[in-house]
């Protein structure tokens, strides 16, 4: 019960993140996005690492040994994970830039780069549940990526709905 709740709270705390976002809509493309990228930058480096640390501290219920293995490891991790969200943060700057005059070249480019970019999130994952389950139960290893999930596709979700959607490019006269 007491994990759910954690686990609430931080679903709140970042969706809130996501109204105060939302509230700030406009119709100027060149506003919106300038607004996204404040959401998304928002996301990424408010208080949210230290409410999924609280989040994952509380839900994890590690016994000592079991923190004074896993907190290294984990902290190993998102300082991995962290370079990956600036590479995110840099694919989203870069489809900002281009939104309004995207091309199909252009817009196949920034798709193989964020199918990259899933890779090496999958890549991660991988590389750090072997490193864990090598120390911990592999149910305690499944627990923080379980948890780890529900964070991302938090997360991911606030940042898709605070893109525009890509249009075809006018034909040129």
């Amino acid at each position: 019960m007491r994990n759910r709740f954690a686990i609430a709270t931080a679903a709140a705390l970042i969706l809130s993140l996501g109204i105060w976002a939302q509230e700030k809509q406009v119709q100027d493309p060149a506003e919106s996005k300038q607004l996204n990228m404040q959401a998304y930058i928002g996301l990424l480096r408010t208080d949210l690492q230290v409410s999924k640390r609280l989040v994952i501290k509380e839900s994890m219920q590690l016994d000592d040994k079991q923190g004074e293995l896993f907190w290294p490891l984990y902290n190993q991790y998102d300082v991995e994970q962290t370079k990956l969200a600036d590479e995110k943060l840099a694919l989203i700057e870069a489809y900002a830039h281009d939104f309004l005059t995207m091309n199909d070249q252009k817009a196949d480019q920034l798709a193989n780069q964020a199918l990259l970019l899933e890779d090496k999130r999958l890549a991660l994952r991988r590389k750090y549940y072997e490193l864990m389950k090598k120390s911990l139960p592999t149910t305690v290893v499944v627990r923080f990526f379980q948890l780890q999930n529900q964070i991302d596709l938090i997360v991911d979700l606030q940042i898709a709905s605070h893109l525009p959607i890509i249009e075809e490019a006018p034909p040129k006269q």
